[in-house]
C-alpha cells in the first residue's frame, strides 16, 4: 500500500476514511476544506458581544482562534468531522417532575464522552496517518473548534433552532469530534434540510432560553446553569429547574427529527448507567466530596464537583417539596461550600415555611457569608 499522497486518489481516500470511520463506531463521517465556515467568525463575535456566553470567559479568550480553522492551525487543508450517537433508549422527557426522582441529561449518563470519542479519533488518525501521511490534530470539544458549522459544512446535518446539529439519520444526538488534516481530500457538500417552520424546541423551553430562532442566551439555558455556573442558580430560573439536576434536554427531545434516530447506532458505551438513569435526590443530597467522586468517576458530570451537583440536588428538592427531604435540606444549611447553604436555604423556604422561620431567625445573625445571608432575606442577589 503506497503511504504517500501523492498515489492515493482523494476521493478514494476520503471513502476509505469514511468505512474505517464507521468500523470505529462513527455513525456519520463528512469533510468540509479549511474555509468551509467564512461567516462563524463574524457571527461568533456578535454572540459574544451580547454576552450571551455568560460566565464562559474562555469562549471570548479564544475567539480569534475559533472563527475559522485556519486561525487555529494555518497548515490546515481539510477538517474531518465525525459524529457518535447516543440516542437514549427511552425519552428524555418520561422523568418530567417524577417525585422523588432527577433527571440527568442524556448525554452524561454513560461514559464519559470525552474519552469514548477521542480513542476513536486518535484511532482514525493513525490510520489517515498510515494511509496517507500528512500532518494533523484532534479535537473533543477540547478546543476553539466551531464544531457545528464544520459539522454543517461537511454535510452531517444542520445547525437547528436550537443551534445544535440535527441529522437525517441521528436526530441531535450526536458527540462531534474532528481531525484537521494538511491532507486535501475530496469534500463534501453542506448538510441539506432544515427546520422549516417549526419552533417545537423554542416552544419547549422551560427558561426561555432562545431569544430567537438559532440564538441561544446561554445565561438562560439549564445545560448552562447547572455546569458552568458556579455560582447560586438565579431566583428567576430555579422553578423553572424542575428536578433536573445536569443539564437539559427538552429542546433535543421535543424535535420531529429525533423521531428517525435510530437507538441501535448508539454507542453501547453512553448507554445509560441503572445510578445516573433515574437518581433519588434524597441520594444526591446526601453526597460528600468521596462519594460524589465514586458515583462519577468515568462520568463527565465528575468535572462539576460535589458542590454544584449538591446545589442543584436542593433546587430540585425545592421544586419537588417532598417532607421526607427535610432532614437532609436541614442538615445542608451547616455545609461548608457558601453555594450548598443558600440552596438549602431556598429548598427548605420551599419545604417547610415555618421551618424556614424559626430557622432564619437562629442561624442569620450567625451567617458571615453575604450570598447566604441574600438568601436568608430573600434579596435576589447574584453571581
Amino acid at each position: 500500500m503506497p503511504h504517500s499522497s501523492h498515489h492515493i486518489d482523494n476521493k478514494a481516500l476520503t471513502a476509505e476514511l469514511k468505512i474505517e470511520a464507521r468500523r470505529l463506531g462513527f455513525v456519520a463521517c463528512g469533510v468540509a476544506p479549511a474555509d468551509a465556515t467564512p461567516d462563524s467568525a463574524m457571527r461568533l463575535r456578535e454572540w459574544l458581544e451580547s454576552g450571551a456566553h455568560g460566565d464562559m470567559l474562555w469562549m471570548e479568550e479564544r475567539a480569534g482562534q475559533r472563527g475559522t480553522p485556519r486561525a487555529l492551525w494555518p497548515d490546515v487543508k481539510s477538517v474531518v468531522m465525525l459524529g457518535m450517537s447516543y440516542a437514549p433508549a427511552e425519552d428524555p422527557l418520561r422523568l418530567a417532575d417524577a417525585p422523588g426522582i432527577a433527571r440527568i441529561s442524556a448525554y452524561a449518563q454513560g461514559q464519559d464522552y470525552h474519552d469514548i470519542v477521542k480513542k476513536a479519533l486518535k484511532a482514525l488518525a493513525r490510520w489517515l496517518v498510515d494511509r496517507a501521511g500528512g500532518d494533523l490534530k484532534v479535537f473533543v470539544d477540547t478546543a476553539p473548534v466551531m464544531e457545528k458549522p464544520l459539522a454543517e459544512a461537511a454535510g452531517l446535518g444542520w445547525q437547528g433552532k436550537h443551534t445544535n446539529l440535527v441529522s437525517r439519520d441521528h436526530g441531535s444526538w450526536l458527540f462531534l469530534g474532528a481531525i484537521m488534516t494538511t491532507l486535501d481530500l475530496a469534500a463534501d457538500g453542506p448538510g441539506r434540510g432544515g427546520c422549516g417552520s417549526c419552533d417545537a424546541c423554542q416552544r419547549a423551553c422551560p427558561t426561555a432560553a432562545f431569544p430567537a430562532p438559532y440564538r441561544l442566551d446561554a445565561r438562560r439555558c439549564i445545560s448552562y446553569l447547572t455546569i458552568e455556573n458556579k455560582g447560586p442558580i438565579p431566583h428567576e430560573f430555579r422553578a423553572a429547574m424542575g428536578n433536573r439536576i445536569y443539564g437539559c434536554d427538552d429542546c433535543l427531545a421535543v424535535c420531529p427529527w429525533n423521531k428517525f434516530a435510530a437507538t441501535a447506532a448508539a454507542n453501547r458505551a453512553f448507554a445509560a448507567r441503572a445510578e445516573l438513569a433515574a437518581p433519588e435526590i434524597a441520594d444526591l443530597l446526601a453526597l460528600d466530596d468521596p462519594a460524589f467522586r465514586a458515583v462519577f468517576a468515568g462520568s463527565p458530570i465528575k468535572r462539576i464537583g460535589r458542590d454544584r451537583m449538591v446545589r442543584n440536588a436542593l433546587i430540585a428538592a425545592g421544586n419537588d417539596r417532598g417532607r421526607h427531604l427535610l432532614p437532609a435540606v436541614l442538615r445542608l444549611l451547616d455545609d461548608p461550600a457558601p453555594v450548598v447553604r443558600g440552596a438549602a436555604i431556598w429548598a427548605l423556604e420551599r419545604i417547610d415555611p415555618a421551618g424556614f422561620a424559626a430557622a432564619r431567625a437562629t442561624r442569620l445573625p450567625a451567617e458571615a457569608d453575604a450570598s447566604v445571608r441574600a438568601e436568608w432575606l430573600g434579596v435576589a442577589m447574584e453571581a
